[in-house]
């Protein structure tokens, strides 16, 4: 079978809302459908249909989670601790192999994002790289030579803790941590602080100084910890254009000339905006069928 042939389904499952898609192995996007995260009793069985009735020769699954993205594990394709109550210890992959009988890859959200930047958008041709997500929740997948990193679980950098003003003490949003980046910089947080959505805060300067801090000490931390050739920054609340400059200038402060690379002079490039059109998460969850046919 030709790449050109192949019929690859893509299910990008977040926390909000579910998109499933047909992809061809050359990432054109056939076919797509999108519907709320319900319960699962409501929300798979209608995906698994419409999957069904396209023929598809593998799936590629891209989770919210935490969720078990190792084959070796009894739980592997499950989802686990999420606040969702209902979908705690959910099979999720097992639920579609086993009514589809075709090949099924599972990882997380955000590493289906980073890989399909890496194979269609803004990273290709790099073998390490980050792509963050910043919206409902912030998530990070990371990519370290070539390979898609998940270590014990897999990365949660999106909790990393961070350094609040005197002024914003106590205003995390994170029931588990006091300072971490999510409680204090996701959409909700930033609603919480402010009294308003993201989207209606665009000419409050002060409301994205604060978050390009924030941005900016994730960014600072990232190059530290896994020295990617790019950090790709996407969500919702990075619709918020103004930020990438902020970003890319606190990052610079933070390291403060630690690094000295080709990269970071180049700061534009370095720190980016995704490059698939918004389908970096479809297109990887594609990706991860492709390579289960392979």
């Amino acid at each position: 079978m030709s790449e050109k042939q192949m019929r690859l389904g893509a299910l990008e499952a977040g926390g909000t809302k579910m998109v499933c898609a047909v992809v061809s192995g050359d990432g054109e996007v056939l076919d797509r459908m999108e519907t709320p995260t319900l319960a699962p009793a409501e929300t798979v069985p209608q995906m698994i249909e419409w999957f069904a009735a396209r023929d598809v020769d593998a799936l590629g699954i891209g989770a919210f989670g935490p969720t078990c993205v190792d084959p070796a594990d009894e739980r592997y394709g499950s989802i686990l601790q999420t606040p969702k109550l209902a979908w705690r210890g959910y099979g999720l992959r097992a639920a579609f192999a086993d009514a589809l009988g075709i090949p099924v890859a599972y990882d997380t959200d955000v590493n289906v994002a980073c890989l399909g930047e890496a194979v269609f958008g803004c990273c290709k041709g790099l073998k390490d790289a980050v792509y963050v997500t910043i919206g409902t929740g912030v998530g990070a997948g990371v990519m370290c030579a070539g390979r898609l990193l998940h270590g014990m679980l897999h990365p949660e950098a999106g909790h990393m803790l961070v350094r609040t003003r005197p002024t914003e003490e106590g205003r995390c949003v994170c029931p588990s941590h006091a300072s971490c980046l999510e409680g204090l910089a996701s959409g909700p947080a930033i609603a919480a602080r402010w009294g308003k959505p993201a989207a209606e805060l665009a000419d409050n300067d002060e409301v994205w100084m604060l978050e390009g801090d924030y941005l900016g000490q994730m960014c600072a931390n990232l190059v530290l910890m896994y020295s990617p050739h790019r950090i790709v920054l996407g969500g919702g609340v990075m619709h918020q254009e103004q930020l990438y400059g902020i970003v890319r200038k606190k990052t610079l402060e933070y390291l403060g000339g630690y690094i000295q690379t080709a990269e970071l002079k180049d700061m534009e490039s370095y720190i980016c905006a995704p490059g698939c059109g918004g389908d970096q998460g479809i297109l990887g969850a594609a990706e991860l069928a492709r390579r289960a046919l392979a």
